[in-house]
């Protein structure tokens, strides 16, 4: 497998990717929350849950699943070494939280399904969300919107900000991240047919009839489905279908898109200079730089902000028990 020592995620990171992030933080004081705030009210909560109740996979628990996780970890140069967990949950499904000890939990169900090339796709993409930093703002959109809805439209404008568009940009940034993220995938397994394979078993693979499954088959229907785009009114139908108009906003694009788009760029130049080793570095060592100069700038300010809200979170409590 190749290996991409000081690999900078900006090597590899999608141009959707940085514009649809660049929206979602232009938001009023959208980035500094985002980078600090998650310490305080979303991570530590969260680690402690997965440790006591899902499987922390190592060296003598899942071992086969941890090589393929470690393999992975060192070919894409991601430092510090996230944690790697197994939850009980039949979902075909894997995710990653956490900026200061990041984590990844794996679903039984995918375990279950797929074979341990499919596995490596699937951790080298979850790798990809944590190399990105991905994660910080996945985790802060989820703590923006709960908190929203408790408290209402209170300090940093967060009621204003959802109403203007802040749920909108969040997952139209999760849909673009995941195409960053399916890069890393194909960087880390040099495969592209593995990767489109494993696209493939996500949308709708079976473990009782895999042998019946047919990526050039799923390759035509992914290019029948951009010839739709040549009707105005599927790309409007698209469109809403993304945006909630079932009633639920897609964080992730949909299957046969994000085909086109790695085939796309395993077509590429710049894929082929970073395989030969001509690519983007970090200065630190490893892959999660979570500093940034402008969040330091606005500590104090942040600190302000957090106590601004508690102080409003009691308020509000106060006006409940004396209407009780």
């Amino acid at each position: 497998m190749p290996q991409y020592p000081g690999i900078s995620s900006e090597a590899f990171r999608h141009p959707l990717d940085r514009e649809a992030e660049e929206t979602l933080r232009n938001l009023p004081g959208f980035d500094a929350v985002a980078r600090t705030f998650v310490e305080f009210v979303y991570e530590r909560p969260q680690s402690v849950f997965k440790m006591g109740n899902y499987i922390e996979v190592g060296p003598r628990q899942y071992s086969t699943v941890y090589q393929i996780f470690r393999e992975c970890v060192r070919n894409l140069d991601v430092l510090p070494e996230p944690m790697l967990f197994v939850a009980q949950d039949p979902q075909i499904n894997a995710y990653s939280l956490g900026q200061d000890h990041p984590s990844m939990t794996l679903n039984s169900g995918l375990l279950d399904l797929m074979d341990e090339t499919q596995l490596r796709v699937v951790i080298a993409h979850e790798l990809g969300h944590i190399k990105c930093g991905h994660t910080i703002l996945i985790q802060m959109a989820l703590w923006a919107i709960s908190t929203a809805m408790f408290i209402g439209e209170m300090t940093f404008g967060l009621g204003n900000a959802i109403g203007s568009g802040l749920i909108y940009a969040f997952y139209e940034w999760r849909r673009k991240a995941e195409l960053s993220a399916d890069r890393a995938a194909l960087l880390v397994t040099d495969d592209l047919d593995s990767v489109m394979n494993t696209m493939m078993v996500m949308a709708g693979g079976s473990r009782k009839y895999a042998h019946e499954l047919s990526l050039p088959e799923f390759l035509r229907q992914s290019d029948r489905y951009r010839d739709l785009d040549r009707d105005n009114l599927n790309q409007v139908y698209k469109f809403l279908l993304y945006n909630g108009a079932q009633g639920i906003a897609f964080t992730h694009p949909f299957a046969v898109e994000r085909l086109y788009y790695i085939r796309d760029w395993a077509n590429s130049l710049e894929y082929r200079q970073i395989q030969g080793g001509n690519y983007q570095r970090d200065d630190a060592q490893g892959a999660v730089d979570v500093s940034s100069s402008a969040a330091n700038r606005q500590k104090e300010a942040l600190r302000r902000q957090i106590e601004e809200l508690q102080r409003e979170i009691q308020r509000e409590k106060d006006k409940r028990d004396n209407r009780g």
